[in-house]
């Protein structure tokens, strides 16, 4: 008989936090190892059990607390600790803001060797609670009960919430969420509610089969209200489900479902129906340089468009202020989404051209130009790496000036390589992660030089962290 030697466990004692770090965790330094713990703060002394050992670093997670430090503050949300959606929320905001600038200006001096001497302080956010305009829920047929026992799962009872940092399968049911105004928890509460007492099969990710899938709530500054309920398979229970939802909550404008077979949740290629009302929102935001003048931008199901409505104003702004726009330049809008920057600088400009690979989002943005009798932009659908090329430049004329917010990935080599190309007298960057903004700008620095450096707050309570950068022809 072979015997097997039990598992020692490591735990360090009395171990002072002594900074932020990546996605949302805090770190101490133990002996030049460094540590990584989730839910502390800077200033927690505390025990540290270490559940992952790697060869410059490990993970551990806090056990017992013998001292809490002057920066904590009380969590609002009944769930954290659990759900890994706002793990700073303990830390006090000021000094949350103090480390995601900091976050940014190492990544930018890090990956990108970059001047930094001329950044700007991060913008505040206004709100730190209810500040989101879209949540997104899930459904699985097993219940997350204890983040601290990873077996430890109820079959047999569903869950609708979010999915439990690390595991794609796991989902922690969600009660209370201060994220997003009411009635986002009473419409997500009563799905669930009524899911159950129907005995409506909640989806299995592992198995692929079961119906309630997705639940997401979007909202907008008009008290505009868009529900989309994603099943997983048809059944003569949806109509009934989409019927109590809208007899309940009268005042949604956008009852809309989608049936997705496919593996992954994505629904840009998937048929959005309307179940009652419209099928988009309105959002409004003030134009550029006229805070008089309100634009409103229509979002369908699958439109980009910022999470935090009020501080996707200010982010414009920065980007706007950065352009130094006037009447005679021609501006390009990569990864448009559904036209709101083109928009919104488009009556300082001569002309905006938008691409964005979306189509839906492309035709929210033609359509968001013309509701606001704007006759200046032209929208392009399509790869951006395969639509910006030099014959597209010489259909629409040279840009003066690229605006380029891509996804989290940053933006593809080869369009990097057709700005560099294009030589614009100046590209304002924004990027919500630093990291990919800070090797797209190492990139571009063969001819650019960077300027003003704005970090922008859009995300209270977690890591991330909106950032614009002026980049300057030389």
């Amino acid at each position: 008989m072979k015997l097997r030697r039990a598992k020692v466990r490591e735990i360090l004692e009395k171990v002072e936090i002594t900074e932020a770090a990546a996605e949302g965790k805090a770190l101490a330094r133990v002996d030049e190892r460094v540590i990584f713990v989730p839910f502390v703060v800077p200033g927690d002394i505390v025990d540290i059990l270490i559940r992952k050992k790697k060869q410059n670093f490990a993970e551990g997670e806090a056990i017992a607390f013998h001292k809490l430090s002057d920066l904590r503050v009380e969590a609002r949300c009944p769930h954290f600790g659990f759900c890994g959606g706002c793990k700073w929320q303990t830390l006090r905001y000021d000094k949350q803001l103090f480390f995601k600038n900091k976050q940014v200006i190492d990544n930018l001096q890090r990956i990108g060797k970059i001047d930094c001497r001329r950044a700007l302080p991060i913008l505040g956010s206004e709100s730190q609670f209810y500040y989101r305009n879209k949540l997104e829920f899930t459904f699985s047929n097993k219940q997350w009960l204890s983040v601290l026992d990873a077996s430890k799962e109820q079959n047999e009872i569903g869950a609708l919430g979010f999915h439990i940092p690390n595991f794609f399968d796991k989902v922690l049911e969600i009660t209370d969420c201060a994220l997003q105004k009411e009635p986002s928890n009473s419409i997500r509460n009563f799905v669930r509610e009524y899911a159950t007492e129907h005995n409506l099969s909640f989806y299995d990710i592992r198995n692929h089969n079961g119906l309630m899938r997705n639940l997401i709530i979007r909202t907008s500054e008009t008290d505009d209200l868009m529900v989309i309920v994603v099943f997983a398979q048809e059944s003569e229970d949806i109509e009934p489900l989409l019927q109590a939802v809208a007899t309940e909550f009268p005042q949604i404008t956008s009852l809309l479902f989608a049936v997705n077979m496919k593996f992954n949740d994505t629904l840009n290629d998937q048929q959005i129906n309307v179940f009652k009302g419209k099928d988009f929102i309105i959002e409004q935001m003030p134009s550029f340089g006229d805070k008089t003048k309100l634009l409103n931008f229509k979002i369908g199901a699958k439109s980009f468009y910022q999470t935090n409505s009020k501080q996707a104003y200010k982010l414009y702004s920065v980007a706007a202020e950065f352009a130094n726009l006037d009447k005679d330049k021609i501006v390009y809008d990569l990864y448009t989404g559904c036209g709101t920057i083109a928009n919104f600088i488009a009556q300082s400009v001569k002309q905006v051209v938008g691409i964005e690979y979306v189509e839906d989002a492309i035709v929210d943005a033609k359509t968001n130009s013309k509701e606001n009798n704007i006759d200046n932009t032209t929208f392009f659908a399509g790869d951006m790496s395969k639509v910006l090329t030099d014959d597209f430049v010489n259909a629409n004329l040279k840009p003066d000036i690229i605006i380029t917010d891509p996804p989290r990935a940053g933006m593809n080599p080869d369009v990097v390589a057709q700005l560099l190309r294009i030589e614009a007298k100046k590209i304002v960057y924004i990027s919500c992660n630093p990291a990919t903004q800070a090797r797209d700008v190492s990139l571009l620095s063969e001819k650019y030089d960077v300027g003003r450096i704005q970090p922008v707050d859009m995300f209270p309570h977690t890591h991330h962290v909106e950032n614009v950068v002026e980049l300057n022809l030389k």
